[in-house]
């Protein structure tokens, strides 16, 4: 159990410094009476504190000394990486004026639905519903649960906490850089200058490299691939589609998306190897993803949920 669910015994909430009977009372010469309200008051601020208390857990276990050496990073990466980095610098010479002339005649049945598809690369299509099913988990997390139902809800939430920082560390990466670099978007500008740069101005007419949505879709692909290897090819078409809109609707040059790329790969590689070394969800030897917990122990452990007492009670 600690081998594939090593942050068990992690994510766990204080004691309850609320009872049942701490809510307001009256009296009129017979016994005290609890009012409802006080009592759903109560039990509203335990969850919150045990919400808050696993959340923060979470956090120190993400920073904690590193427990295991991943496997030394070989000369491919590199190489990879340079090779990007030239393709960029080429593009920005040979490719991206013609790029954006050629997106400004392309027809609009085809230029409306890319403007559509292009908004599945927001960072917030992810992040969202991700930090929503981490507050679930850390409301869910309490010591009175057995064992097993701890074990599982820890390697969820260290699965979804892993996709969390994988995409929205590069993203967030991104949003600094590009507008410390300052680049023209290729509609800025009567004519389309690939070299139109304005660093530190914060504009958004001037954020332009690297590509937030190729960022957000390559870190993306990159960290679902790493957990849910089945999912790669539909993950990295995704992210070639995302990548492919943003060129088509004139709003990055085929050098910004390269770079985006560049960014969400990296990125989303070098939290992996973070949470290797600590030994959470992945295995420090080759990378690989802990199994998962199967769909027989997910409804094993509904009973448990369901039959907890409330927060309040806890």
């Amino acid at each position: 159990m600690k081998r594939f669910f090593p942050g068990a015994g992690v994510f766990t909430m204080v004691g309850a410094l609320y009872t049942p009977g701490s809510g307001m009372t009256t009296s009129n010469g017979a016994a005290p009476r609890t009012f409802w309200p006080a009592t759903g008051v109560a039990a509203f601020a335990a969850l919150l504190q045990r919400t808050a208390t696993n959340l923060g857990r979470a956090v120190l276990v993400l920073g904690r000394p590193r427990r295991a050496r991943p496997p030394r990073i070989d000369a491919v990466p590199f190489v990879a990486a340079a090779a990007t980095i030239a393709a960029i610098m080429a593009s920005i010479y040979l490719l991206d004026a013609q790029a954006s002339e050629w997106a400004r005649h392309l027809p609009q049945w085809l230029t409306d639905p890319a403007d559509e598809i292009t908004n599945f690369g927001l960072s917030s299509r992810f992040l969202y519903p991700i930090g929503i099913i981490l507050l679930v988990l850390a409301a869910l997390m309490a010591l009175s649960l057995p064992s097993m139902t701890r074990g599982l809800l820890a390697a969820l939430f260290a699965r979804f906490g892993f996709l969390f920082v994988a995409i929205g560390l590069p993203s967030l990466f991104d949003t600094v850089v590009k507008r410390m670099i300052g680049r023209a978007r290729p509609y800025v500008g009567a004519h389309d200058n690939p070299l139109m740069f304005k660093p530190f101005i914060w504009l958004p007419e001037y954020a332009s490299m690297p590509s937030g949505h190729a960022t957000t879709a390559t870190a993306a692909a990159v960290a679902i691939g790493a957990i849910w290897p089945r999912m790669r090819p539909v993950m990295w078409l995704y992210a070639l589609i995302i990548m492919a809109t943003r060129v088509v609707i004139n709003v990055h040059h085929p050098s910004d998306v390269l770079g985006g790329a560049l960014v969400g790969v990296i990125g989303a590689l070098m939290v992996r190897r973070w949470f290797a070394a600590r030994r959470l969800v992945f295995f420090a030897d080759d990378l690989r993803a802990y199994p998962g917990p199967s769909w027989q122990r997910l409804k094993a452990v509904v009973p448990s949920l369901l039959s907890r007492p409330s927060p309040a009670a806890e």
